[in-house]
């Protein structure tokens, strides 16, 4: 691999590792980047998950060294919970164009953001956090089906995360992400296993990514802390923007 081809993986990788930890889409920045370098599509797609595994185990390094607490046994069920809806999300098949569902992929993003962040400001007002039977329970089920839906397509999937935590366990964004980022340990794992026994992963384009990716997921993970809610959602308006912008019109 040339010595330029190197750095612009790590320099994409840092990128799409920051906006997946803070907010979502940076797939789909990696994954254009690694066919345009020549892989086919079901390899460049396997082998981010590569870089996908390297940015969420930082991440989950990052959110800890600043203390964020992890609510566990719940985020291992959210971990699962995905992972069984993943694979059968993987063996359905629908019969619709690219361009018809990604314009309805792009609308979707729109009113997941509109729904945060366009929240009244009082109602999130020592909001106590929800985390009886009921309520696990409810984000155990959307995880799930947040796991059929990544099956199909996996871009846009950490906004409908974000979405779902926010409003079922009333989970701020910090805490958010740092779930986000540790239930996607587990079903990004597996899918590796799954990708390098077919044969699927180009495996130094992945680890030349997944060093950028990796740093980008801890550096993210601290700069969120520090930075609070407000500049997690400027982060979010920005991105989500841009990928509905990309899906619509391209």
């Amino acid at each position: 691999m040339e010595i330029l081809t190197a750095a612009l993986l790590i320099i994409i990788g840092f990128i799409s590792g920051f906006l997946n930890t803070v907010a979502g889409g940076g797939s789909l920045i990696s994954l254009p980047v690694l066919i345009f370098m020549g892989l086919p599509g079901s390899v460049a797609n396997a082998t981010s998950r590569v870089a996908l595994l390297a940015q969420n185990i930082f991440a989950v390094t990052g959110f800890n060294s600043k203390g964020i607490k992890l609510p566990f046994p719940y985020s291992l069920y959210l971990g699962v919970a995905s992972l069984a809806g993943g694979f059968l999300g993987a063996k359905l098949a629908v019969d619709i164009s690219d361009s018809l569902f990604n314009r309805i992929l792009a609308i979707i993003m729109v009113l997941v953001v509109i729904s945060i962040v366009a929240e009244p400001r009082t109602k999130k007002i020592n909001r106590p956090e929800r985390l009886g039977i009921k309520h696990q329970a409810l984000g155990i089920l959307a995880f799930f089906f947040l796991g059929v839906y990544g099956g199909f397509i996996q871009a846009g999937i950490g906004f409908l995360v974000i979405a779902v935590l926010t409003n079922i366990n009333h989970f701020g964004l910090v805490k958010t992400n740092y779930v986000k980022v540790f239930a996607a340990i587990v079903y990004t794992g597996v899918a590796i296993i799954v990708f390098a026994i077919e044969g699927k992963i180009e495996w130094l384009m992945g680890l030349t990514l997944a060093v950028g990716q990796g740093f980008g997921g801890w550096y993210a993970s601290r700069w969120s802390v520090d930075k609070g809610e407000i500049w997690i959602k400027r982060i979010m308006v920005v991105a989500v923007i841009g990928l509905a912008v990309k899906l619509w019109f391209f």
